[in-house]
């Protein structure tokens, strides 16, 4: 038979897998986090009908004559360009801007993905739609986050609580009129909190003296402390401090200046129990949760890993991928990290199929289709005039 016929029989073939291929791209277009694929054409081996010849004495050398035998699939390559980005408002949805993967974890088996639309299931789990858990590190109480620790499933119960921490220290700004007379008193007070989180009230007060001013400190608890506060030229010459009942009260930026009185408590470190009431992501994957008593602390740090060789992996069907040999192994970070992108919150990744091109590609691979086909139908002919020769 030609070798024309099986020529065209392989056209055909890598052709329909381009047409595939594209069609492929084209249907996820609109696919959160999709990438798109390209088909990669070789030739196949070569018959050799003459051999190479080197150079003589009186003669030339000649050149190997070789008739192709067809084409042939050599890859179907995973594009990983950036896709553009969709403002959603939702929290818990996520985008890599950059390089990266989220890790999730499916069936005990690790997947990795570019697709953020993640949510939340009954357990609090951080979950994307095929039900793949969210990899990364809780916080502990203090909003501490280990990221040296082993990635586990992040976890947002709408019942988590932040522990009551108790006051150890008060800060306290502002003026002391120097023009006041001795004997003027001023009280500021500040809530401050025990261990269980109860509140009580601080009393600060301040009174004139010849040399500046006396600070008297008295808790609810029954605790008191004093102390005394001397200016020069307005600024303190030694920074003051009161300690009452295991709370120190900083007053080292309290100045002596006249004509104003604006001395006050600007904050303190406790706060009562609170519960989780929202969270944000911030551009190092830091979850941030907003808990009832308005403390804002860290609640975990979503995970990123990233691969030598990303085309390397093999996609594992809705939106994820697995690791390969020829990936690499999984490397494990943080966003903004050196090789890692950052994180946006309330976005998802789009599809980076560019439709001009994929359609350019399917008049390409239907062209290149219908070119094989007429080889076929032409070597027919020319076996056919052959059949013919003997009537």
């Amino acid at each position: 038979m030609l070798r024309s016929l099986y020529s065209g029989i392989s056209g055909l073939r890598a052709h329909q897998t381009m047409l595939d291929v594209t069609g492929n791209n084209i249907a996820n277009v609109n696919t959160t986090g999709f990438k798109g694929s390209s088909a990669q054409f070789q030739d196949t081996l070569s018959q050799l009908t003459q051999g190479a010849s080197g150079p003589q004495a009186a003669t030339g050398g000649t050149n190997p004559a070789q008739v192709g035998l067809g084409v042939r699939v050599a890859a179907v390559t995973t594009t990983f360009t950036q896709g553009s980005a969709q403002t959603t408002g939702k929290a818990t949805d996520m985008m890599i801007s950059g390089d990266g993967f989220f890790v999730t974890s499916r069936g005990g088996q690790q997947y990795f993905t570019r697709a953020g639309a993640f949510g939340l299931d009954a357990a609090g789990h951080l979950v994307g739609p095929d039900g793949g858990i969210l990899q990364g590190w809780m916080a502990d109480a203090s909003g501490r986050v280990n990221t040296g620790a082993p990635t586990t499933g992040l976890v947002l119960s709408p019942t988590a609580m932040i522990p009551a921490r108790a006051t150890t220290g008060v800060e306290v700004a502002g003026n002391l009129p120097s023009e006041a007379a001795a004997g003027a008193t001023l009280q500021r007070d500040i809530q401050v909190f025990d261990a269980n989180g109860a509140a009580r009230t601080l009393s600060l007060s301040f009174t004139r003296t010849a040399g500046g001013w006396d600070v008297a400190a008295t808790d609810a608890s029954g605790a008191t402390g004093s102390g005394s506060l001397a200016f020069t030229n307005g600024k303190q010459t030694t920074p003051g401090s009161v300690s009452v009942g295991g709370i120190t009260v900083d007053l080292g930026t309290v100045t002596g200046y006249a004509g104003s009185t604006t001395v006050a408590a600007t904050g303190q470190n406790g706060w009562e129990a609170g519960t989780l009431e929202a969270f944000s992501v911030g551009a190092d994957g830091s979850l941030i949760g907003s808990f009832s008593n308005g403390v804002r602390q860290a609640v975990g740090r979503v995970a990123l890993a990233r691969f030598t060789n990303p085309a390397g992996l093999e996609k594992a069907g809705q939106s994820s991928y697995s690791a390969t040999a020829n990936s690499g192994n999984a490397q494990v970070g943080q966003a903004g990290d050196s090789g890692f992108g950052s994180l946006v919150g309330g976005a998802l990744e789009m599809s980076n199929v560019d439709l001009s091109q994929e359609f350019t590609n399917l008049i390409v691979a239907q062209r290149g289709f219908q070119a094989n086909a007429r080889i076929i139908t032409t070597s027919d002919q020319v076996l056919q005039e052959l059949v013919d020769l003997k009537r």
